[in-house]
């Protein structure tokens, strides 16, 4: 008798501190819970920038089919929270993103005041690339230098890796990628966009993007006002963007759909 109450009471113990764990953490997700998420999503024109928008709202309400030239703004609820997605134009990936475009790209962060909690800097899943870096920086850097500080990295695609970590995926890409991540501190979200309607894993967008906000604050119009650098001076305000419709890049290696393929911009 001896011997079993001491083996129930060694085995209550072994519990004991992997059950304060989880109510430690229960309760810190619990204190950083946000009643209201407002996020920014930025990226590529063809990634599933707007996908990943849909996907959260859990509803088509960003169009894939056109090369949107204008932010747009989006709300639901999830879980309980109130939740503002601004969808910005994509920039591209191997033309110049005309300073119109990068003008509406920075007005993003103003239409869900008094500031975004997240910008969520969507990759997809492929060869990226140095070009491809420098591409991003120079796009994110619209914002400030500070915006690195409430940037989240979502990666879209995964499917194409099977068997393939994402972890190995991040080291197998090299120094590019790496940079990129270690910039927003290795903040990154893997989300499969195929799943409609209720989506498990928006919850926990939600979860990480406040734990981001508890350490971080949330992200302000301001902070880009103190940096501000003039929008691509020796560039030609006057070129024609209508022959800047997107297509993935070559030798991606990703098999993207017809459907995300996009038109070039009508003269409307």
């Amino acid at each position: 008798m001896e011997a079993d109450k001491s083996l129930h009471t060694t085995a209550k113990d072994a519990s004991g501190p992997e059950e304060e764990a989880k109510k430690t953490a229960a309760a810190t997700q619990q204190a950083n819970r946000l009643p209201e998420v407002r996020l920014v999503v930025m990226g590529w024109r063809w990634p599933g920038k707007s996908l990943t928008g849909n996907t959260i709202l859990g509803r088509e309400e960003f169009r894939l089919e056109r090369a949107a030239e204008f932010c747009v703004t989006r709300q639901t609820e999830v879980q309980g929270r109130q939740v503002t997605v601004v969808d910005t134009p994509g920039w591209f990936s191997a033309q110049d993103t005309p300073p119109s475009y990068k003008q509406e790209i920075v007005r993003g962060a103003s239409l869900c005041p008094p500031g975004p909690h997240a910008f969520l800097l969507v990759i997809p899943v492929g060869m990226f690339t140095e070009v491809d870096r420098a591409r991003l920086e120079e796009h994110v850097s619209l914002f400030g230098e500070q915006v690195w500080r409430h940037t989240i990295v979502v990666f879209t695609w995964a499917e194409v890796l099977r068997t393939i970590s994402i972890e190995r995926y991040i080291r197998r890409e090299g120094k590019d990628l790496k940079w990129v991540l270690e910039k927003c501190k290795r903040r990154y979200f893997v989300i499969n966009n195929s799943i409609f309607g209720e989506h498990p894993q928006v919850g926990h967008l939600m979860e990480r993007v406040e734990k981001m906000v508890a350490e971080e604050g949330h992200y302000t119009p301001e902070e880009m006002v103190k940096e501000k650098k003039p929008l691509d001076e020796n560039q030609n305000p006057t070129r024609d963007v209508r022959e800047l419709g997107a297509r993935p890049k070559q030798n991606s290696g990703l098999g993207l759909s017809k459907t995300m393929e996009v038109e070039p911009l009508s003269s409307e």
